[in-house]
């Protein structure tokens, strides 16, 4: 999250989401998406990505699909 959003001192826990970082807009959303699933070598559904709400949620589908 750290390079997608180009903050060096990002802090972010489970509850994180979208309204508690300045830079995470539209744009920075689907980078973030985008370095998750290469990271990790699968792809995420449409419904998927916009049934996530905060890093948790983002965490709980990695393990999910990595399982």
């Amino acid at each position: 999250m750290r390079d997608v959003f180009d903050e060096d001192d990002l802090e972010v826990s489970l509850e994180t989401s979208a309204e508690d970082v300045e830079e995470w807009d539209s744009l920075s959303h689907v980078r973030l998406i985008v370095a998750v699933e290469r990271k990790f070598g699968f792809k995420f559904k449409n419904s998927e990505i916009e049934a996530l709400k905060n890093v948790g949620d983002l965490v709980n589908m990695v393990a999910t699909k990595t399982a």
